[in-house]
């Protein structure tokens, strides 16, 4: 088991996470026709949307309640009545995420009461779905806030079949709650895996459909385009099981258990080859089919794939930065390759990281990363693009992975799970330490320093043969 070490400092040197409101944003960029809207002062929205923008190079919407210094001390009921009201009428979304900030949280907004009263003055909206989220920035990171707005989510939108009669009427249907983990690229894998077997996945929330880099028609839209629709949300209760991957997601996942009664297999990550075969064959127990020749295909290519890089990964001294999800899958799938994780950081503590291959994970920054490899001879630092000047001070290359990568394009696409993705992730950071090596200066004797001619002009005096 691994030691959780907490830092004693004061304040955050070089910040490694993303806030609540952001991951709880992202969550909700991920169904249809939704509308982020973080309660809280313009600065608290406008900088959320700037990473969301860099990272995922698209347009982002997302609204902001404005509140000023008069609403923090008088109470900002009103924006939040007026907020509601405005983006509902304007916009018409099916979905609005109504996210907290800190600002609002430190006032004791109760966002609850405000949609309350919202729906008795406005019952003309009584369509739109409003998810309320307690998502404070100052505690947690993008994975908590992410998992406290998919629960959000389950609780006011999925409808109650436990005892429903309705229950289990799409046997080929298959709910899959996807953590903040799984960049778009990731989600798109896991659909077709799933299809592989037969079965229709309704992926909550679905940023593959969304924020997967599309163009659209329009020049702008106001709201998301693509994403789970709200009709899929309601009918999460009659699926023959759900697949939840993403520790973080297990709140989630007991609230969408209790609410509908399907049953459900929980996957900490689908990194490396023994999370993919349980998962594979949790496909195949669902669909009673066999796995398809491809994904069989699949698999020996990894296992050829490891075979060829477990010269460059075993021993080999890594570091690793990121929410718990992120760190907890690529630990697991690193030390099954033989490598070293000589340190790993995390912004918040998990219950995940107790059970992880590895001797201790600090809860601190980037400047606890630095500390914690100085002196380890690293190859290799994994990370958000946040890392990048910790990891040049290092002297070594940096694997960007997480949330945000703003200096460099397609993050948001690549692939990390599956037989494929981890294929490809083992080519990459084989690749990154062998970059490392330098070549060795080949020996030559003295008389092939300057060339032969040279020599052989300095040879004739003594020899007094003429050329």
């Amino acid at each position: 088991m691994a030691k959780i070490i907490r830092t004693p400092k004061p304040l955050s040197v070089n910040p490694l996470k993303a806030s609540q409101p952001v991951g709880a944003s992202l969550a909700f960029l991920g169904l249809n026709r939704a509308l982020p809207l973080l309660h809280g002062s313009q600065g608290c929205t406008a900088f959320a949307k700037v990473f969301l923008v860099r990272h995922f190079r698209e347009p982002i919407p997302l609204q902001t309640t404005a509140m000023d210094q008069i609403a923090t001390v008088m109470g900002a009921d009103e924006n939040v009545m007026q907020a509601l009201a405005t983006i509902a009428e304007k916009n018409q979304p099916a979905v609005i995420g109504l996210c907290t900030t800190g600002l609002s949280e430190t006032q004791g907004t109760d966002i609850r009461r405000c949609i309350h009263e919202f729906r008795t003055a406005h019952p003309e909206f009584a369509d739109v779905h409003v998810v309320p989220v307690n998502s404070t920035d100052t505690v947690g990171c993008l994975e908590t806030g992410f998992a406290l707005a998919v629960e959000a989510i389950i609780e006011t939108m999925v409808a109650d079949t436990k005892k429903s009669a309705l229950a289990g009427r799409r046997p080929k249907q298959v709910n899959v709650l996807a953590g903040s983990m799984l960049t778009p690229g990731d989600i798109e894998a896991i659909k077709e895996w799933i299809e592989g077997f037969g079965l229709r996945p309704v992926v909550v929330p679905d940023l593959s459909d969304s924020l997967d880099g599309h163009l659209i028609d329009a020049e702008f839209s106001p709201l998301t385009v693509g994403g789970t629709p709200a009709a899929e949300i309601v009918t999460l209760g009659e699926a023959a099981a759900t697949l939840v991957i993403g520790h973080s997601l297990n709140r989630a996942a007991d609230k969408l258990k209790d609410i509908t009664g399907v049953p459900d297999y929980r996957f900490d990550g689908l990194m490396g080859l023994e999370a993919c075969d349980v998962f594979t064959q949790a496909l195949a127990e669902i669909s009673g089919q066999p796995v398809p020749a491809r994904i069989e295909r699949q698999r020996a290519q990894l296992q050829d794939a490891m075979v060829d890089a477990h010269f460059m990964t075993g021993f080999a001294s890594l570091a690793l930065a990121g929410d718990p999800d992120l760190v907890s899958s690529f630990s697991r799938f690193l030390v099954g390759m033989g490598a070293e994780i000589a340190a790993a950081v995390v912004p918040v503590k998990s219950p995940v990281l107790e059970t992880l291959p590895i001797d201790s994970v600090i809860v601190g920054d980037l400047e606890d990363l630095e500390r914690a490899a100085a002196g380890s001879n690293i190859k290799l630092v994994i990370a958000n693009s946040h890392a990048a000047p910790s990891a040049e001070r290092l002297g070594v290359p940096l694997l960007r992975a997480g949330f945000p990568q703003y200096d460099w394009v397609g993050g948001y696409a690549h692939t990390w799970v599956g037989y494929r993705g981890a294929r490809q992730a083992l080519f990459d950071i084989a690749n990154l330490i062998l970059g490392q090596h330098h070549d060795i200066t080949p020996y030559r004797s003295i008389f092939w320093q300057d060339g032969p001619r040279r020599h052989e002009s300095a040879a004739t005096p003594a020899t007094g043969l003429v050329h």
